[in-house]
Parts: structure tokens; sequence; C-alpha cells
């Protein structure tokens, strides 16, 4: 392609020899697609329409996108293109995210029309279910009942969820064989049952005979509804594990129900540790974690078998939230080892230690966890008046590097198809680049889109090895910064914790939008923002324009600083506000009046607040590294507390041991 660097030109560039006096040459990167932009969008433009002629494919016959233009006409002109311009294209394209893209509507097309001998002309392995169930089906109708066949039908049986239509004629053929007997229908029953899938258990009981039929509806009962007939089932495996899913279930909704029918059930069907830690797992779970009276007990009489690690955690949140200081370090010290030593709970442990007199074991505690670049540690570090530890790395700067990665083809497919606005296309080249990018040429890859303003690449496939996540400047952008400081300063909020709770809320996509449809940068909700709108004066045009990134700041800015005055100008409240409503924050103050922030940070009820929390405010530190290059001590920031420059953290990077593990 002419638009990319050869790299046999740059090899010879790298080879000439160096003068002193000579600027630094540009690193490469992606080349400019900008004036082709009109061509290939009008291109699209008629291929998704389906009017897409000869003459304007020729148009844009050298730009990188020319597979996905004629993949997008193809797969609309489906049902009237002749199958040999399709086999063409598969062909050309074969390998390529655009040619997979291709296959696979193709695939569903002649299963839909039962184009049979064509399916299996044209097969490759697929993920889809539907498109699995249609291979296995045109592989009957050509005649293939052959052991490879009856395996392949017998896996996609065992599966506990509805399957495809498709799926109907090749179990029936197999259930003629012999193949699907009662045991294998059992089987599959089980499975539905354990995931809870009752309707779909009682039309598979159908096929059994009258008794076990009857038993696998008393079965499908007893999870939707558990009941005391099950004191008379078979002593069996079956009846032990549909007893414990049943109960287990029933504990998510009423831990005191589940307990007392298990002490019944258990007498009659003899459970066993594993099925009795499950549903005593579930009964301690949902009481602790809705701070119900009893927890402690509930959580003492599970197995340690049972326990998980969110038990662990909430054993010692338990001990917290009754202010059992020496309760809470029992249960930290109850952890396996490799949880223990999270800085999280390192820093907690400091902190119960601490609290409990023994004050040089707190502060090796705090050592250790101030080593991390994550919010307890830099809360350890405020502890002991310590900088802050960040040690930053960069993408490669070999420029060899990184002009293979700007010129890789489908490193420029998925930058442009990005830049043109077919996001879904770009995630598919992206997805396929991920496969074969070394992490060197991942990192690379991953600048250029943060440069394309495609910031979430970081966020969702940077890696999460602590050397990935060092990363900070890919992984922390900052977009539209000017406006962000505008509005931040206008509403006297700090920019650093703006930034981070925009960065927490969308990674900086404009166009991110939520199952709850909170939109762009700050996420709000179309009643929130129609609402703060009003109330700063400012013009409201509806919901859509909340993917304008100015708009969006302005708006959201203002929301977060009336969250912060709603709570007293405490940002850890707001910042909790923020994300689950005012309601729960009142409850948990309610609940536990006068509690230190850290440990009613630990204490909130919702997990995704207390992480939320705890993301934006080590997030804040990050922005103030790129924005300041100091940062606020995040134990004055979280209590919405500005200091002079001489009260702010500066930062460090030990050496040999390095930073630990980033947020």
């Amino acid at each position: 392609m002419s638009r990319m660097l050869p790299l046999a030109v740059l090899l010879l560039a790298l080879a000439a020899p160096t003068v002193a006096a000579q600027s630094p040459q540009p690193l490469p990167r992606p080349a400019d697609l900008g004036g082709e932009r009109p061509a290939i969008l009008e291109a699209f433009r008629l291929a998704e329409g389906g009017q897409l002629s000869l003459t304007d494919l020729a148009r844009v016959k050298d730009h990188p996108l020319l597979p996905w233009v004629e993949v997008v006409q193809l797969r609309r002109q489906m049902a009237s293109v002749p199958a040999g311009d399709i086999r063409a294209a598969l062909r050309r394209y074969e390998g390529e995210p655009a040619g997979e893209w291709l296959r696979s509507a193709w695939l569903q097309h002649l299963a839909t029309h039962q184009r049979w001998p064509d399916l299996l002309a044209d097969w490759r392995p697929a993920d889809s279910l539907e498109l699995r169930c249609a291979h296995l089906a045109a592989r009957l109708a050509t005649g293939a009942t052959d052991p490879q066949w009856i395996a392949d039908g017998k896996a996609l049986w065992l599966r506990g969820e509805s399957l495809p239509a498709s799926c109907d004629t090749p179990f029936a053929s197999l259930q003629a064989l012999g193949q699907i007997d009662a045991s294998m229908r059992w089987q599959r029953i089980e499975l539905t049952l354990l995931g809870g899938q009752t309707g779909l258990a009682r039309f598979l009981a159908r096929d059994l005979p009258g008794a076990e039929a009857k038993l696998a509806n008393d079965y499908a009962d007893f999870i939707d509804s558990p009941h005391a007939r099950a004191a008379g089932w078979p002593k069996d495996a079956r009846s032990r594990a549909v007893v414990a899913e049943g109960l287990a279930r029933l504990a998510r909704r009423s831990p005191d129900a589940a307990e007392a029918q298990l002490a019944t059930l258990d007498a009659a069907l003899d459970l066993g540790e594993t099925a009795r830690g499950k549903v005593l797992y579930e009964v301690a779970l949902w009481t602790v974690a809705s701070y119900l009276p009893g927890a402690r007990e509930r959580l003492a009489k599970v197995p340690r078998a049972a326990y998980d690690e969110r038990l662990y955690e909430w054993r010692v949140r338990e001990a917290m939230a009754r202010g059992d200081d020496a309760g809470a370090l029992a249960a930290i010290e109850f952890m396996p080892a490799p949880q223990r030593d999270d800085p999280r709970w390192q820093y907690f442990e400091a902190r119960l230690r601490e609290r409990l007199g023994q004050s040089e074991a707190a502060r090796g505690l705090y050592g250790r966890a101030a080593g991390t670049a994550t919010f307890h540690g830099f809360m350890a570090a405020d502890r002991l008046g310590s900088p802050y530890t960040l040690c930053p790395i960069e993408p490669s700067t070999d420029p060899v590097l990184r002009a293979r990665v700007a010129t890789h083809p489908g490193v420029v497919r998925a930058l442009e198809l990005f830049t043109i606005g077919r996001s879904t296309l770009a995630t598919r080249e992206w997805s396929a680049l991920l496969r074969v990018l070394t992490p060197d040429e991942r990192k690379v890859a991953i600048e250029f889109a943060r440069d394309a303003h495609w910031y979430d690449r970081a966020v969702f496939t940077i890696g999460d090895s602590p050397e990935d996540l060092r990363h900070y400047s890919l992984r922390f952008p900052l977009h539209h910064e000017a406006v962000l400081r505008r509005e931040a300063r206008l509403r006297d909020l700090d920019p650093a914790w703006v930034a981070a709770q925009t960065r927490a809320e969308s990674a900086f996509m404009p166009l991110a939008r939520s199952h709850a449809n909170a939109r762009g940068l700050m996420q709000l909700l179309p009643s929130t923002a129609e609402r703060t709108a009003r109330k700063i004066r400012v013009p409201w045009t509806g919901a859509d324009s909340l993917y304008r990134p100015e708009l969006n700041l302005q708006l959201g800015i203002a929301h977060l600083r009336h969250e912060l005055d709603q709570h007293g100008g405490i940002a850890y409240q707001a910042i909790a506000a923020y994300n689950a409503g005012p309601a729960p924050v009142m409850r948990w103050n309610r609940d536990r009046p006068g509690f230190d922030p850290d440990f009613w940070i630990e204490t909130a009820t919702y997990k995704e607040t207390r992480e939320y929390v705890a993301r934006v405010l080590a997030f804040s530190v990050i922005y103030d590294w790129r924005l300041e290059g100091s940062a606020v001590p995040v134990s004055q920031r979280l209590l919405g507390r500005t200091v002079p420059a001489s009260a702010r953290r500066p930062f460090t990077c030990p050496t040999p041991s390095g930073p630990g593990t980033p947020p």
C-alpha cells in the first residue's frame, strides 16, 4: 500500500551515518488517510444501502478499507448475489476480520435456507451455537451419522441452556439411534437445574418415564421454591445437588428460610460437607452483605473449604462494621496468605494494629503497602508521610518496531474504521490484532489508538500484568483538558478529581453509553442532565446532546459539585453518591455514623461502589502526576480538602524492587 512507510526505506535510513547536528527524526506513525476519507465514507454509505457499483468500488480500490466496503455490500445483498461472488471474496479475505464477518453471515444464510452441501463446502469452525447446530444438521442431511458426528452431537446436547431450533433435527436423530437415553437426558436435566433453567428442565423431562418425569418436575419446583417434599427424595448425589442449589438460591432471598430448611433436609438426605457448605456459604454471605443480625455466627458455621475470597473479605467487614478491631484483625489473619498480602489488606491490617497499639508492626505493613501505586498504597504512604510510589513506563520508541506497527494492515484498518465512525467493525479488527501482536507491538498500537482518540483500547486491551499497568500515559488519557480545567475552576473542584471521575466513568470516550442509558464523558442520565442544565441555566436540547464533550463536562462537573454540596463537602461520600445515588449513602451514614473515611468506604454495602470510590481516588493521583507533577494527599482529597504546595506529595520510583501493582 503506497500510503504505508516501506520497511526497507526505514532500514536504509537507520543504516545511514549519524550527523551530530542533525535534528531527531520523528518516530514512525500510521499514515494520515484524511484526504481519502470523503471517498471511503461515500463508498460505505452506498454499500450499506446495497447500491455500490463496480465504478464506485474502483474509486477506492487502493484504500485499506476496501475489504470492508466489499463485505458490507455482499452481506447486504446476500440473497441475490451469486454464490461464486461470495466465495471469491471469502478466498480474497481468508483469515482477515472482514472475511470472518462475511463467512459468519454466509453460513447463517446457507443454514436458514438449508443449503447443506454449500454450508459444508464453506464451513470453518465457529463458536456460535446456532452455526454449530446447523453444521450438525448439514452433516446429518448429507448422510453423516458416524462416531464423530455422534460425539459432536452429544457434546452439544450436554449443555445446561436452551439450544437453537437448528439442533432439534440432529437431536431427534441421536435419540432415534439410541444415543440420547434416559441417562443422557438426566445429565442434561441436572445441568439445567443447577443453572436455574427450570422451564427447560420440565420440557426435557417430558420424554422420561412417568415416575422419573414426576421426580424431575419436583426437582424443578424445588429450585424455584424449596418445599418439604424433598425429604422423601432418593438419597443420591443428584438429589443432594438439587437441594444444595435450591437452598443456595433461597438464601439470596431469605437466609433465615434457607437455614431453617437446611437443618431438616440435611437430616433426611445426609447432604455431606460440600453440599452443606454451599448452602451455609450463601446463608452467611447474604446475611453479612446486608449486615443482618447473626452474621458473625453464620460466618463461623461455614466450613473453611467453602470459603472464597469474597467471604474472607466480608468476614473482615462484618467485624469492622461492629467496631470490633480485634475481630477484624483476626479475620484478616484468617485469610490465605496471598489475599492477606494484597495492599488493601496490608493497609487495613496496619490500621487495625495501629488502633490496637501495635505501632511498630503497623509501620512495617504500611511500608509494604506504600510500595504499590494503589488507593490503599497511597493511603499507607500518607500514614507514613512518604512520597507516592509511581514508576511510569512508555511504549517502545524503537523506530523499526513502530514502523512495523504503523504499517500493519490490521492497525491501519482498525484506526481508520474507528475514525470514520464504524466502531463495531473497528473492534473486530482490533480483536484480531490482539491475537498476533507482541506485547511491545500492542503498546505501540494502543498509543496510536490513543492519538486517534480511541482511548478505551488501553483500558480494555493493554493487559493486566504489573508491567502492563505501568503504562500510565496510555491508561489515563487526558482530552478536552482546557474545558475540564475551566469548568472545574468555575465549580471550585479539583481538576485531577474531575479527570479521574471522567476516566472511571467513560475512559474519555465521548460516545459511551451504559445499559442504564447514562451517556457521554461523565455518564449522565438524561433526567439528571436536564435537571442540572435548568439549574445552571444552560440550554437543553435533548439526550443526544450529552455526546457533545463540552456540554457533558459542563453538566457533569456541575452535577459533581451538587453532590459535593449535598454531602457537606465530603468528597468520598460525593463520589459514592455519584455512583450509587444519595439514598445508599444516607443509609451507610445512618448505620455507621462517625466511621473513619477508609473504614466507611470499605464497609459500604455495594461492591461496585467500594471499588468505584477507591478507583476514582487512586486515579486522581495519576492525574495529579499528569497535570501537576505532585499530588494532593489522598487522605485530604477524600475529605474535599485542598493543601498548600508544600504539603503535596512528590512521586518516587524505588529501585530495584519496582512499583508493585498499579491501579
